[in-house]
């Protein structure tokens, strides 16, 4: 039987290099974050939350939606990924980043509809590298030993950890998983939304 389909919006990032946000970032007329809400709609998943750090526990639009609290001491995705799958190990993860402001609905339907649940996981491949998008992926509950095993290591990167697990590599869905990490790359998103 597949592990039930649960979903989490990591919005527990630092943004150092944008120096603002990124969750709070306005896209026509809305916050990144409930864009990015917004879209888990589209798909079926048993329960979805916000992932988020201790110290965001007192923002305001955070703490409108079902929040998800990091319990494991790191900054970056891979902090959330563990604290969900920690939090219910028998569930299947389907994580996506908050500064991806052109994901759709088509792309995040087509990613649960290729699900793999044999695989330990399912991700789209980047479009500038062909590598795995840990971002906007499903983790299955088989990808925990591994994740966490790195992690005790000292080892952050969630890329990487695909690369040593067995995954349905999925094509490019091209720009859908631009993220947004600077002004200028916040500026292009912009103007890429308004002439779509």
């Amino acid at each position: 039987m597949n592990a039930p389909l649960s979903a989490l919006l990591l919005t527990g990032g630092a943004s150092r290099r944008m120096q603002a946000d990124k969750a709070l970032l306005d896209y026509a007329g809305q916050p990144q974050l409930l864009r990015a809400w917004a879209l888990l709609r589209h798909v079926e998943v048993v329960q979805a939350f916000v992932s988020l750090r201790p110290d965001q526990r007192g923002e305001t639009l955070r703490g409108s939606l079902p929040t998800l609290l990091d319990s494991v001491d790191s900054v970056g995705p891979v902090a959330g990924i563990l604290s969900a799958q920690q939090a219910f190990p028998g569930h299947a993860w389907l994580v996506i980043a908050c500064d991806l402001p052109l994901l759709d609905a088509r792309t995040l339907r087509a990613l649960v509809a290729a699900r793999q649940p044999a695989k330990d996981a399912t991700a789209f491949v980047s479009r500038h590298d062909d590598l795995p998008e840990p971002l906007c992926a499903i983790w299955e509950p088989s990808s925990a030993p591994l994740l966490r095993e790195r992690f005790d290591a000292g080892n952050y990167c969630p890329r990487k950890a695909l690369l040593q697990l067995q995954i349905h590599a999925l094509p490019s869905p091209g720009s859908a998983l631009d993220n947004v990490n600077t002004p200028g790359e916040l500026l292009q998103a912009r103007q890429q939304l308004e002439t779509s």
